[in-house]
């Protein structure tokens, strides 16, 4: 269907779920698609929308060039589990030509993406606050690949009273790690393999948060027991308050670590031939796209964005900084131990003291 008038003509039956894209669709909108059908179920109805905003690409970007494929959309579509795309042109979207009248994204969309292409997420916001009126859904789902996007739609929403669900769906990934993009078809093999770099660099910062967590987890579980305490009183007081300093000093700094360990790999790729080139990295909070700084605790999004010849890419990841729990400092009692249990003190000149088990 090409026109709003078409749509509000047809007759449905349950929710309407809408999934907006700009085409050239892949199996990540596919995802999306499947999902739609799941959440309105066999009586909904679930509509595609395919739909290139001029309003968000900016002076020198790639809207000239975006792939606009409508015939393998439509069976992307159909094959997915949708009933109806809705395919308008510019004219139907924009009847007056520009909107003199626009959403702001507000301080949050002048972050990150923001900051990269100034206007953007106005003309984001304004087209889905359109193609929302015009679909009318009681469900809209987007990819979180695209995470500060979902995030502003989110605000926009709850601001502006739209009386609609939104639904985050994950991103979906190449078996290499790569995710799905529709700008991933103008990259050529080389430069393909040095984008990589993106998604290895977020799977290097979430194993060095894992890494740490593990290390605090276990320094947590270690046993409060008589024998316990009796064996870093052999090993020294001092060795054993450094341990704890240092895993405590571990935690407080788990988001510079993350940030210093995809940022290497990032380091890397700009090596490369041909190089990455970083537009950011940035380590966030996802009610507001600020940084989080060391010491903080909850829900967070390491996001990168960078150019690999004249493509630009997207990738992040959710992470979770757990609380540090405060150890029981108060030894548990044990039955007593025999002469020969008991750990001995450390010769002079060693390290560690014989049996002790730390």
């Amino acid at each position: 269907m090409h026109t709003a008038a078409e749509l509000r003509a047809l007759t449905h039956e349950g929710a309407r779920a809408v999934v907006m894209t700009m085409g050239a669709l892949h199996e990540g909108h596919a995802t999306l698609v499947h999902r739609a059908r799941d959440l309105a179920g066999p009586h909904g109805q679930v509509v595609v929308t395919v739909f290139v905003n001029p309003l968000q690409f900016g002076a020198g970007e790639d809207l000239d060039r975006y792939p606009r494929t409508l015939e393998a959309d439509l069976k992307v579509a159909e094959q997915a589990g949708a009933d109806v795309v809705f395919a308008p042109g510019v004219d139907e979207v924009y009847p007056g030509g520009e909107p003199q009248v626009r959403i702001s994204a507000g301080p949050m969309g002048e972050r990150l993406e923001g900051a990269a292409r100034p206007g953007h997420f106005d003309g984001m916001l304004t087209v889905v606050a359109k193609l929302l009126h015009l679909t009318a859904p009681d469900l809209a789902l987007y990819g979180e690949k695209d995470a500060q996007q979902l995030a502003l739609i989110r605000r926009m929403v709850r601001d502006l009273n739209f009386p609609v669900e939104i639904v985050g769906v994950p991103t979906v990934r190449e078996p290499d790690g790569l995710a799905l993009s529709s700008r991933n078809r103008y990259l050529a093999a080389g430069e393909r393999r040095t984008a990589l770099a993106l998604s290895t660099a977020l799977f290097a910062g979430r194993e060095r948060l894992a890494a740490q967590q593990a290390l605090s987890a276990r320094a947590q579980a270690a046993p409060a027991s008589r024998a316990r305490a009796d064996a870093l009183t052999a090993l020294g007081e001092a060795r054993a308050a450094a341990d704890a300093h240092a895993v405590s000093q571990a935690a407080l700094r788990r988001p510079s670590a993350v940030r210093t360990a995809a940022r290497a790999v990032l380091d890397d790729a700009a090596r490369l031939r041909p190089p990455l080139v970083l537009d950011y990295l940035a380590l966030v909070d996802p009610s507001d796209f600020t940084e989080v700084p060391d010491g903080f605790t909850g829900e967070a999004v390491l996001a990168v964005a960078a150019r690999v010849g004249t493509t630009r890419l997207i990738d992040n990841l959710p992470l979770t900084f757990a609380p540090e729990e405060t150890p029981d400092e108060t030894p548990e009692e044990t039955p007593e131990e025999s002469p020969r249990d008991t750990p001995s003190p450390a010769p002079a000149g060693t390290d560690e003291a014989p049996g002790a088990a730390v």
